[in-house]
């Protein structure tokens, strides 16, 4: 008798690391760095997260930092592209620029105004799905390049805040909702 597979909730919750009070008092911070250090763990996360999309992009967006990460093994995996959406001030050519709300306060992003062709088909991949911010922001400054988000991938998905319904009409892929 062959035991069952493991979930992928299963092996999130096995190899994350809850730190207490991270960043700030009374939050529980999942911490997704030894799953991208175990070799079974960061191709299982990156399949599972990829394949609600297969066929439907041409290349994927991480966005930084963690969903660097997951964009850099998914288009490796995939034989796509990776482009970087980065926090201001982080990329040295002529920019398209985001501003959006964080559950703590406010941010910007920004991608190369050249990174993407009009018409690109793009996967946006990160590790948090919060209040919905960074990632409409990321679709925003796709948007403003010409490209066609075909979705989202994320690991976590923190329900309680609502970001997905910030997100509407954009395909949300959540591998854990927390």
């Amino acid at each position: 008798m062959n035991p069952e597979p493991e979930t992928i909730n299963d092996l999130l919750d096995r190899l994350s690391e809850i730190v207490p009070d991270y960043p700030s008092a009374g939050i529980s911070f999942k911490d997704l760095t030894p799953v991208f250090a175990d070799p079974q763990g960061l191709r299982r996360i990156v399949d599972e997260i990829i394949a609600p999309f297969a066929g439907k992009f041409d290349v994927i967006a991480g966005l930084e930092a963690r969903g660097f990460v997951l964009a850099a093994a998914a288009a490796y995996a995939t034989g796509t592209g990776m482009i970087t959406i980065r926090k201001a001030g982080k990329l040295p050519r002529a920019v398209h620029r985001d501003d959006y709300t964080l559950e703590y306060g406010t941010g910007t992003l920004e991608l190369h105004r050249d990174d993407i062709a009009p018409g690109t088909r793009v996967l946006i991949l990160d590790d948090v799905l919060a209040t919905g911010g960074t990632v409409g922001s990321a679709a925003r400054l796709l948007g403003m390049a010409g490209a066609q988000v075909v979705g989202i991938g994320v690991v976590l998905e923190l329900q309680e805040l609502g970001g997905r319904e910030k997100l509407e009409g954009l395909e949300v892929h959540s591998l854990q909702l927390v």
